[in-house]
């Protein structure tokens, strides 16, 4: 996709010849005037175009979206029919001790109710009800989803992935090399479906080599255009640390010199890597004759070793992480668990800025337990502006650079595809979301909140005031939609930080049209920080639905305003980077069943404490029935999501030699999984994709074992199936 300037998809530019104010700020109040149109034609795509315009993965995102309001709206409704009134009328916190720190919005949630009242009856029914719609949404659209997933897979046109299966750790043969290993196991276990292969190989070193010297042309070519449009007047540099001290020397001659020794570096670097076996990693990408064969190869076990030759569809090319197919197999397990460590650490250790952004939230506990601070925040503005938005102002802040740590950490984990690194790093995310952002300002929060009757009351009050407390950090929660989620979507709309970014681009590393391009392409939509967002919403909105249900339309304004602004960036804006025909869908199932658990316990945590102790017992039932219904979706749906039906593979490989007999397949899968830097090249530099098709299923071998491979015979390929494991 690119920036286009209607649903059509035509592409303008944003600059335009005029005054210099005229190329920052459009003055044409016309436009002003229509600005508000792109709404209606933001929705106005039919679902299958939009699938078609910007891929299943982008349509199905925005149905994260859908999903939300098809389960507010009528939760919303049916709380403010029936919560909201049996809360208010009861008008408890106002009898309650003064130490008690409430507002208005408070009177309208279940801390109103009096303890041990017959009230909390109502908001146990609710709650099932609230289950039983949820569950009926989330069964549908997981239907939808699945549905539409294999569609997709059916109808979509010929890719290299259909034919292709990623294998890992292959077993070292002292007398075969990793490629002759792979030929051989393949032709002998895959004989009448084994099409060719291409082995990976550790060229890290080699594409930093390569990307250091497009890095230099770019400069090249900047300096030579700089002095074509003033020849009089060759430009310099200084010789060093990033130019800005030594010797002056022609950048010209500098940058021509430089270049020649990395190309030079390049050629040996690359020759090292294609002779050299140890750069060849136990690790290769194989391609088959059907598509039939592959779906067989990638989903089921290939050795007698679980251990060796696990096989897994590879991703598309442009999904693969080339940098991390040169991590050894073996050292995966260790890596992640030290990350899962890492993680644990990194959680906790923002709890400390959550806490201080909780002091702030709770600025009048803070002035009654420490006095001598309340001359200052009583000055006129500054109590509004702390307690109103810098609470959710300061906890955007420290959440900004926190999907770049996670993004690392998951790349550091090992995983193969970029799909696989932003689901990884979703789910990262998720959790410290769930357990920083959430727990941590709930309990943090109603720390400071009721810091003065937690000294002051016996330990056996402490839970009763918890209990009460909890449903009074909606205020906060409130803060927080608008901060980061009605003005987030505000700022998606008007797209004020990648402008920004592009002028700082274009003002400090902009050397060539190149570049230039580079800094206005608008990205991706981010699925590894919006996705655990989204959640957050969800999360609040299912926990607060029974509790504080005030709380309920500023999530279903933010779900209705998203739907419609990120419909129209999918379809105007952002670029599909990769296609995994929405394989993150179980994550985004299992996380909203997480939500409606943890919002179950707290509801049951909260009638416990507020002397309905005995009228609990109606609710455990709850999180039971969701976890079940939640295996059975995962039964009767996830296998869409992870396997490739043989059925549907077969009415593919049908069609496909109906409709083009003469297909070549293996010159259209021979370049498929070459890595980026040997494309490009001279073609005695590049690895052979693979080898010559091997016609004959019994296999040459070069290992002198006396476990090798049977002789000739019409009947060996019987005998070498059941001896495969053995012979590789």
């Amino acid at each position: 996709m690119a920036t286009t300037s209607d649903i059509g998809g035509l592409r303008s530019s944003p600059r335009h010849s005029g005054t210099i104010v005229n190329k920052f700020v459009n003055l044409d109040w016309k436009n002003y005037m229509r600005f508000l149109n792109w709404m209606p034609a933001a929705l106005r795509m039919p679902e299958p175009e939009l699938i078609d315009h910007a891929g299943l993965d982008s349509a199905v995102y925005i149905r994260i979206y859908l999903v939300g309001l098809k389960l507010f709206v009528p939760i919303t409704l049916l709380a403010f029919s029936v919560l909201v009134p049996v809360n208010w009328t009861e008008a408890t916190l106002e009898h309650q001790s003064r130490d008690l720190t409430f507002s208005k919005i408070d009177e309208l949630s279940i801390s109103n109710i009096a303890y041990g009242s017959k009230r909390f009856w109502t908001h146990m029914t609710m709650a099932y009800v609230f289950t039983f719609w949820a569950c009926h949404v989330l069964y549908k659209e997981y239907e939808i989803v699945a549905s539409m997933r294999l569609h997709f897979l059916a109808s979509e046109g010929r890719r290299p992935d259909q034919f292709t299966v990623l294998v890992r750790n292959v077993p070292l043969d002292p007398d075969e090399s990793v490629s002759e290993h792979v030929e051989h196991f393949f032709c002998v276990n895959h004989p009448d479906h084994y099409l060719t292969h291409q082995v990976t190989y550790n060229a890290n070193k080699l594409a930093k080599i390569v990307k250091k010297k497009k890095s230099l042309q770019n400069w090249l070519i900047y300096n030579q255009n700089k002095y074509a449009r003033n020849p009089s007047r060759r430009p310099t540099r200084k010789i060093g640390f990033l130019g800005l001290w030594g010797g002056s020397v022609d950048s010209i001659d500098f940058y021509t010199s430089e270049i020649d020794k990395l190309a030079k570096e390049e050629e040996i670097e690359r020759e090292r890597v294609i002779s050299d076996p140890k750069a060849i990693m136990p690790a290769a990408f194989v391609s088959f004759r059907t598509r039939w064969a592959a779906a067989v190869c990638a989903q089921t076990q290939q050795s007698r070793n679980p251990t060796l030759w696990l096989t897994e569809w590879a991703p598309e090319p442009r999904d693969v992480y080339w940098h991390n197919l040169a991590i050894p197999f073996v050292s995966l397990t260790i890596r992640r668990l030290i990350i899962g460590v890492t993680l644990f650490f990194l959680i906790f250790f923002y709890i400390i800025p959550i806490t201080f952004v909780q002091s702030l939230a709770n600025i009048e506990a803070i002035e009654k337990a420490v006095p001598f601070l309340k001359p200052l925040i009583e000055r006129k503005g500054v109590k509004s502006f702390i307690q109103g938005y810098l609470p959710g102002l300061a906890l955007k802040i420290f959440l900004i650079i926190l999907p770049t740590i996670l993004m690392a950490m998951s790349k550091i984990e090992g995983h193969i595809a970029h799909s696989v690194l932003e689901r990884r790093s979703a789910a990262k995310y998720y959790l410290f979301i769930l357990v920083s952002v959430f727990f941590g300002n709930v309990l943090a929060g109603t720390a400071f909140e009721q810091l003065k009757m937690f000294m002051h009351q016996s330990p056996d009050q402490i839970p009763k005031t918890i209990g009460v407390s909890i449903p009074m950090k909606a205020t906060f929660f409130i803060t927080y939609i608008l901060v980061d989620g009605w003005s987030g979507v505000a700022a998606e709309v008007l797209r004020l930080k990648p402008l920004i970014m592009y002028h700082l681009k274009n003002a400090l590393l902009v050397k060539t049209e190149k570049d230039r391009e580079d800094a206005m392409n608008p990205g991706s939509l981010g699925f590894a920080s919006s996705e655990p967002q989204l959640q957050l919403y969800f999360l609040l909105g299912l926990v607060y639905a029974v509790v504080t249900p005030i709380l309920l339309p500023f999530i279903v304004v933010f779900f209705g305003l998203a739907y419609m602004v990120y419909r129209h960036q999918i379809i105007n804006v952002y670029n599909q980077e990769y296609e995994s025909a929405a394989s993150f869908w179980p994550d985004v199932h299992g996380r909203i069943v997480t939500a409606m658990v943890i919002s179950q316990l707290v509801l049951m945590g909260l009638v416990s404490t507020r002397g309905a102790a005995q009228s609990t017992t109606v609710l455990i039932p709850l999180p039971i029935l969701t976890i079940w219904f939640h295996l059975v979706c995962k039964s009767r749906f996830e296998s869409a999501f992870v396997k490739f039906p043989l059925q549907e593979a077969m009415m593919k490989d049908t069609l496909e030699r109906a409709t083009e007999p003469n297909l070549n397949l293996k010159v259209y899968l021979q370049d498929a999984y070459i890595h980026p830097v040997f494309k490009g090249g001279n073609g005695h530099h590049q690895p052979k994709p693979g080898f010559e098709e091997e016609t004959n299923p019994l296999v040459p071998t070069k290992r002198h074992s006396q476990l090798s491979t049977p002789a000739l015979s019409k009947h060996g390929s019987n005998s070498i199936s059941s001896s495969s494991d053995t012979n590789v």
